[in-house]
């Protein structure tokens, strides 16, 4: 499994109520909350945003409120992985039961900058930023995780 995009970038503690705002938490369509995602920490994010980008963020991210509709809103926006230098504990299990990517890598997280291009590789761990050459590495998804990805999600991987 691998991704490539350009990066959004976001600092530490990037919480779920900017991530999707809690106002638009009464519906369950994913295509309505990918309407909103980001737009309290970033205005023109849904408008920029291009199917297979990376968000990139800081310590903590996903930190606050245990709701899914976050990565979920990620994940429906087109965003193709994120990585960050940490993640909120709920927000890394959530991500990875709605199947989002997410990538904890520290260096990665502080080096990759806003608009730069990035290529994972999820069964190594490699991250590379294509724009300075850079390579990192995170710890890959086992592969009890990786076929809940691959699946679509943690429901649709009990299906079959």
């Amino acid at each position: 499994m691998q991704a490539r995009g350009t990066v959004f970038k976001y600092g530490d503690n990037v919480d779920t109520d900017v991530i999707i705002p809690a106002r638009y938490l009464n519906t369950q369509s994913a295509k309505e909350l990918a309407a909103h995602c980001m737009e309290d920490i970033d205005r023109s994010f849904i408008s920029r945003v291009q199917a297979g980008d990376i968000i990139v963020g800081g310590e903590n991210f996903g930190c606050g409120s245990s709701r899914e509709h976050a990565p979920l809103a990620i994940k429906a926006a087109g965003v193709s992985c994120v990585i960050a230098k940490s993640f909120a504990r709920i927000f890394y299990r959530n991500a990875i039961n709605i199947g989002l990517p997410i990538l904890e890598c520290p260096a990665a997280g502080a080096a990759i900058e806003n608009g730069h291009t990035v290529a994972v590789d999820f069964d190594t761990g490699a991250i590379t930023d294509e724009t300075t050459g850079a390579a990192f590495t995170a710890a890959p998804f086992p592969p009890f995780i990786q076929n809940i990805i691959q699946k679509g999600g943690l429901l649709a991987s009990l299906k079959g």
